[in-house]
């Protein structure tokens, strides 16, 4: 079986954007833009999948809510993503890098 890494991308980031104090899956960079603008690949914004030597690597940008504690939030989208992998795709996560761009306040 082949799963092409633009459906990895999108079950990891629906499976981030589950978990409670996270706003929005994806980075605050303008760079982000415009280098989507040039790149032809397509991906899911804030998610990068990696694979070598047989390992996988994923890298996840978030923006989350204030008042969450931030490891403890880093440490539900580490475990989140490693399940998702795991049951949906039947694949072992070497690491999951969190990247918390950004903080956002309600209201």
């Amino acid at each position: 079986m082949t799963v092409a890494p633009g459906v990895v991308e999108t079950i990891v980031s629906l499976a981030v954007s589950q978990v409670e104090g996270v706003a929005v899956v994806g980075g605050s960079k303008i760079s982000d833009g415009v280098i989507s603008v040039f790149n032809k690949k397509q991906h899911v914004p804030g998610v990068i999948v990696t694979a070598e030597d047989g390992e996988i690597t994923v890298e996840v940008r978030v923006q989350v809510y204030f008042g969450y504690k931030l490891p403890t939030l880093s440490a539900q989208i580490r475990s989140i993503v490693d399940d998702a992998m795991k049951s949906q795709v039947g694949i072992e996560v070497a690491a999951v890098n969190v990247y918390i761009d950004g903080i956002q306040f309600t209201e």
